[in-house]
């Protein structure tokens, strides 16, 4: 979600135009500004930075300890940008 911010704001685009960019209303993305994380899946934030030609790339871990262990690392999750263009 913060990489999806991060492309408005670095960009600076209105959410009108960050709307046409991800190709969803603005209503979507007022949501997401306002950090209305339950609203959205993986899939759709995914969905729009590839439509803003971000690459995404999703590590999946195994938690440290083993399955089943709650103290453990949730995993990581990294973003690339794509500067190919700029």
């Amino acid at each position: 979600m913060q990489a999806v911010r991060d492309v408005i704001r670095e960009r600076g685009l209105r959410q009108r135009e960050a709307a046409e960019l991800f190709g969803v209303a603005q209503p979507r993305v007022s949501d997401l500004v306002r950090g209305k994380v339950a609203l959205f899946s993986i899939d759709t934030l995914v969905d729009m930075l590839a439509a803003a030609d971000v690459i995404v790339d999703v590590v999946i871990q195994e938690r440290r300890g083993g399955p089943g262990r709650r103290a453990a690392s949730r995993g990581r999750r990294r973003v690339q940008r794509s500067d190919g263009d700029r």
